[in-house]
């Protein structure tokens, strides 16, 4: 079954909750909403999602536990994300299938089990739009700081293998802005030259040129201070294909980063709904 879609998604703190949505980053939530209903037509097996609010300092990390289970109050922002429950089922059988594989190929891949941990906001609040009925089991994986965005992508060609040969149908969310300078004021948007890139970089994508888009990102990432250096996006790379057919459905700022809500559909035969 395989892959049957790919997101770039928002998960800025603001948007947690539906009613305390500023006006400016409403229309980034109703397009995940719209992708929500996307996701339920699909009838996915699996989410395996890569969070920019989980960075790890050296090992590319995987949970494997069976129940996503916690509350989450956010450490850098208790006053917008305080108390928030989730309740997801995992995968343990290929959160493990993702960690031999990564190992076989050489990277510094761990996977852990543990029912204490606590999932980031980069993964709770974008599942709370995307998986509200939090009955799709996830997969979440940290980016690395001292990976370069080539060992990123290396990882995401393992994972795509492994999700390939899978008889699951799965959905990979790249939870994470575009450009990322941040400033003090959610309604600020980025600056002039940052916004000429990220349109740069989107056009890319959405002409399907999805190499290029990889490898304008060193250059990108550096100039327009791309979240976790653009790793959630080189990983994105290394899973999409011309297979994949892009939808657009909204963007946002949030203190001076840009949040796009981005699809990329697998349009082949063999994959029914």
């Amino acid at each position: 079954m395989s892959i049957v879609m790919s997101v770039i998604s928002p998960h800025v703190p603001s948007i947690c909750h539906d009613e305390h949505v500023p006006e400016f980053q409403k229309e980034m939530v109703a397009g995940m909403k719209a992708v929500s209903k996307k996701i339920y037509e699909k009838k996915p097996d699996l989410v395996v999602l890569v969070s920019c609010h989980w960075p790890s300092t050296f090992n590319h990390l995987v949970d494997c536990t069976p129940v996503h289970k916690g509350i989450l109050t956010a450490q850098e922002c208790p006053d917008l994300v305080s108390d928030v429950p989730y309740n997801y089922p995992g995968d343990q059988e290929i959160a493990e299938k993702l960690v031999q594989a990564g190992q076989s190929a050489g990277l510094n891949i761990v996977g852990f089990n543990d029912s204490s941990f606590v999932w980031d906001y980069g993964t709770v609040v974008p599942l709370r739009h995307l998986v509200p009925n939090e009955d799709i089991p996830v997969i979440n994986l940290s980016v690395v700081l001292v990976a370069s965005l080539e060992e990123t992508y290396k990882w995401g060609q393992e994972i795509r293998k492994v999700l390939e040969k899978t008889d699951k149908k799965v959905v990979f969310v790249s939870s994470g802005a575009l450009s990322h300078n941040v400033v003090r004021g959610r309604e600020n948007k980025p600056t002039i030259s940052e916004q000429a890139l990220d349109k740069q970089y989107v056009e890319l994508v959405m002409n399907k040129k999805y190499k290029e888009a990889y490898e304008m990102l060193p250059q990108y990432a550096a100039a327009a201070k791309v979240e976790s250096g653009g790793r959630h996006l080189a990983m994105l790379s290394a899973i999409l294909d011309e297979n994949d057919e892009p939808k657009y459905y909204a963007d946002g700022q949030s203190s001076g980063s840009w949040n796009p809500v981005i699809t990329f559909e697998k349009q082949t035969t063999d994959i029914t709904a």
